[in-house]
């Protein structure tokens, strides 16, 4: 069985920062892509970025110079950097992972969201 367990949400001020994590455990043999998706309240869920086991980034286009995407693969976790966000940030971000398990299964795995607010 494979999990991903997010933190780093909360509250903070438009303009300031806040930095997401998401850490793999369980039967783990590689973790092809990771990805972050949020979805606020009565929208449909997007992808704001993507990292691949190639380290090829990949962000929403409205995103790019504000939110960063890094993993570290030893700890099987990956990161969202957040600057100079905005009240429309507001959402619920999910981490989503790609993996091989140890019985050799290619499975997609999505962790339990933790909520960002942005006060105006």
């Amino acid at each position: 069985q494979v999990q991903l367990v997010e933190s780093g949400g909360g509250l903070v001020q438009a303009g300031g920062s806040l930095r997401l994590s998401c850490e793999a455990s369980g039967s783990i043999v590689s973790i092809n892509q990771l990805a972050w998706y949020r979805q606020a309240p009565g929208k449909q869920r997007e992808l704001v970025a993507v990292s691949t086991s190639g380290s090829r980034t990949n962000y929403l286009d409205s995103l790019k110079g504000r939110f960063t995407i890094s993993r570290d693969n030893a700890k099987n976790t990956v990161y969202l950097q957040m600057n100079s966000l905005k009240p429309d940030d507001t959402a619920v971000y999910t981490c989503n992972a790609a993996v091989v398990s140890v019985a050799g299964r290619y499975l997609e795995v999505w962790g339990q969201g933790t909520l960002v607010t942005v006060s105006s």
